[in-house]
């Protein structure tokens, strides 16, 4: 059992899938009274990208408990109010909707997926509630409006980290792409890598596609393996990619296989196995980072979870804290005043780096790089933008 469900399963289940996050419940004067401060959180808890939605919930989860055991923000406690999308479409509009509607949240956090928080992030834009994403890359995201943020780097920063790096460390000429064409993360981050890698010199043989969900890749990959390149990109999500190696292998194609912060989960080896030796991604963050703020991250989210966080756990951490300090800058939780406090983001010391949000609601950060090597995601190099 993942460990969030032993923390929900053993605190509180309640009608239409809310969470109540660990020790985040309401403060003497039930949800009606003026000392707390409910945010919202939306995640794919269930469903094909589980992984992503518990890990990034584990993180937020934590940074709630945290910002509570110090005070909270302006005198209040907040209260997280978690819902599941199932990873599913339609699911984010029908959650969000609620938790402002029917909850009446101040702020919205979530989602990783790039897909699933297009489809949230109008209604929080229609209702001037501020939404973060812990980790949708597509630059579409925050296009919605003025109210749309994330902390994570965007794709075509990371597009063109990945080039870089197949070009100068993997020091790779002739390259195959494999995109899923039901996801707009792997749609965009397959676009600037594909621009990145051809105007450095690269050159892309063969072009195949997916589409999630699928298990079987023999046809795509077999066209591949006739291109004869010497690396494959896949910006997909770790469900598929697994497979993916796993049936590049037993068609007998050993070249590098690399992509981008999708392939981050755990699950990602229990799927693809020793088919992944070797391979590399690109991601936000790595535990094996020395510095005296991601080893306390990393203990505390052991002592409470019994597993070292990933990306979306440090993330979703973040996510909750920008969130925080936004408010307490503004002195307030009115929309729009946290908005313009968010806009104001400057040097924000996160878990996964110092975060500047710029012009356009992104934040400004490096990116990591991490090979598979024992089955375990091993730290390769830090790629400032």
């Amino acid at each position: 059992m993942k460990h969030w469900q032993t923390l929900f399963f053993g605190t509180a289940w309640l009608a239409g899938g809310l969470f109540l996050a660990g020790c985040n419940k309401p403060a003497p004067g039930g949800a009606g009274g003026g000392d707390i401060i409910k945010v919202g959180e939306f995640a794919s808890l269930t469903g094909s990208e589980a992984t992503f939605g518990q890990s990034s919930h584990e993180g937020t989860a934590l940074a709630i408990d945290d910002l509570n055991a110090a005070g909270g923000v302006l005198g209040k406690q907040f209260q997280l109010l978690t819902e599941d999308d199932q990873s599913q479409a339609g699911q984010p509009a029908t959650v969000v909707r609620k938790l402002i509607s029917s909850d009446g949240v101040v702020a919205i956090l979530g989602e990783v997926a790039s897909s699933r928080s297009m489809e949230a992030a109008p209604i929080c834009q229609e209702n001037k509630i501020p939404m973060i994403s812990p980790s949708s890359t597509n630059p579409k995201v925050t296009e919605t409006g003025d109210y749309i943020f994330r902390v994570c780097f965007i794709d075509p920063f990371q597009g063109t980290v990945m080039a870089n790096f197949a070009r100068k460390t993997l020091k790779l000429q002739n390259v195959a792409v494999l995109t899923d064409m039901k996801s707009d993360y792997s749609l965009g981050l397959a676009k600037f890598f594909k621009e990145s890698f051809a105007s450095s010199g690269g050159k892309i043989v063969v072009e195949q596609n997916y589409s999630g969900g699928d298990k079987d890749f023999n046809a795509q990959l077999t066209s591949i393996k006739a291109a004869n390149p010497d690396g494959i990109f896949i910006p997909g999500y770790y469900t598929e990619v697994g497979l993916i190696a796993l049936q590049a292998k037993q068609l007998g194609i050993t070249v590098p296989i690399f992509g981008g912060d999708g392939w981050e989960s755990s699950a990602l080896v229990t799927i693809g196995g020793v088919a992944l030796e070797g391979d590399y991604y690109s991601t936000h963050f790595s535990p094996e980072d020395t510095s005296p703020a991601v080893q306390d991250f990393v203990k505390k989210f052991h002592a409470r979870f019994n597993e070292t966080p990933d990306a979306m756990a440090a993330l979703g951490y973040d996510s909750a804290m920008i969130l925080a300090d936004a408010m307490k800058r503004a002195g307030s939780t009115d929309g729009a005043k946290v908005r313009d406090a968010l806009a104001a983001t400057k040097d924000f010391p996160g878990v996964t780096g110092k975060i500047t949000i710029d012009a356009n609601r992104n934040a400004s950060k490096p990116a990591v790089i991490l090979e598979i090597k024992n089955g375990a995601f091993k730290y390769v190099e830090t790629i400032a933008p």
